[in-house]
């Protein structure tokens, strides 16, 4: 069956767009709007983040429960109030629906500012594009999470590390994942300026709370989400013990699968930690493309798959991770390449979708933990090609 078409434009009115990036909004749009029509308890995250700003302004603990305003907890930092400030402060719908789009057109944007040439940017699109309609059917904020990491990187490759700081700094006192940015200081030319320029981001952004609330509550609040990022990583665990929608990651594969509920994750995530560090050992490669890409791939997709906080939403982050991964390969593909991606594609995104049966999804995907796996094998052919990367290197005009 021939796709090519998905690649061609079309034109709107006097403006000429492709195919998937036309679908990519459209779908985005339906998408959010779906959420919204059904009315305020199927847009409960939503409340949350409102909450986040609503909570701040009056100085109420943001990490209480708060039944009569949404179900669940908050969890993200202060400065996460400023960035939806300006939604929180619509009309409920109407601030949804905009703060979903906002979540599609910033992974976009970040996406399109790989460098790819069309075509692959398009594969990148096109790959993503389910595991983005998962994500803001929960109107989550993982699309823009991903999109840190990645303009993070984008940024030290263009030497703008002011901006790849700040975006590193700002996703972690939002969602702490877009830290892991802090590993592409190895690609930059100016190491001094990119540190000089965290620390300057890091004691900006961590006050800049302070014109919507006050000093001492500011303050209080951080100690508040420390803890409650520590309580939040034990429920987790329970979480598993219950085959619930948290963990979906690779301690969590290993707990449901083994029953032993108590298995600490630090068996898993050093383990993890020394093999993500140890392609920093093939220096003479740092600029290469080939190298950069596939160490992206790898931080992308370690985030979600090595965090007991993971959901199914949160694969959007992964998901990216996988299409950038498959983009770096070398051509022809052989079939295990191939199997990898068709696997992730199945596994990780269609599984969320009513193309797998409740049945299968309650009992084996989510039961087991197993839409991390998929991802979780992506990431190991990653990293031995990282240790192997004299094998990988490509063309840059391949991309």
């Amino acid at each position: 069956m021939n796709f090519n078409w998905l690649f061609n434009d079309i034109k709107i009115g006097k403006i000429k767009v492709s195919v998937i990036t036309f679908v990519w909004f459209v779908v985005s749009a339906l998408t959010v709007f779906s959420e919204v029509m059904r009315g305020a308890s199927s847009i409960n995250n939503y409340l949350v983040y409102k909450g986040v700003y609503e909570h701040l302004v009056s100085q109420h603990n943001l990490y209480l429960a708060y039944p009569k305003e949404y179900f669940d907890l908050n969890h993200y930092g202060p400065v996460f109030g400023l960035l939806i400030a300006p939604f929180a402060i619509m009309p409920l719908f109407i601030g949804c629906f905009f703060w979903g789009m906002l979540n599609a057109w910033f992974l976009y944007f970040a996406i399109t500012r790989l460098g790819f040439n069309k075509r692959n940017t398009l594969i990148v699109l096109l790959i993503c594009m389910v595991e983005l309609m998962t994500s803001l059917h929960n109107v989550q904020y993982n699309p823009i999470v991903a999109a840190l990491i990645i303009l993070a990187y984008v940024y030290v490759k263009e030497e703008k590390d002011w901006l790849a700081a700040m975006c590193i700094v700002f996703g972690f006192l939002t969602k702490i994942y877009p830290i892991v940015g802090i590993f592409f200081f190895i690609f930059s030319r100016h190491k001094v300026k990119f540190v000089l320029w965290g620390l300057f981001w890091l004691l900006f952004f961590a006050v800049l709370p302070v014109i919507i609330t006050s000093h001492a509550f500011l303050h209080q609040t951080y100690f508040d989400w420390w803890q409650s990022l520590v309580d939040k990583t034990n429920q987790n665990i329970q979480c598993s013990a219950a085959g619930g929608m948290q963990d979906i990651s690779v301690m969590g594969m290993v707990r449901r699968f083994s029953k032993v509920y108590d298995f600490r994750s630090i068996w898993v995530t050093i383990p993890a930690m020394l093999l993500i560090i140890a392609p920093l050992c093939r220096i003479k490669y740092y600029k290469d493309l080939t190298y950069q890409l596939l160490y992206l791939s790898s931080l992308l997709i370690a985030t979600v798959i090595f965090s007991s906080s993971a959901e199914s939403p949160t694969y959007i982050i992964a998901i990216v991770g996988v299409a950038v991964w498959w983009i770096a390969q070398r051509r022809p593909y052989t079939v295990f390449i191939k199997s990898a991606l068709i696997l992730a594609i199945v596994l990780t995104s269609l599984s969320a979708t009513d193309l797998f049966p409740h049945y299968i999804k309650d009992n084996y995907i989510i039961a087991y933990s197993l839409k991390a796996l998929p991802c979780f094998v992506v990431w190991c052919i990653g990293i031995y090609q990282l240790m192997n990367i004299k094998s990988m290197v490509k063309n840059p005009t391949e991309y």
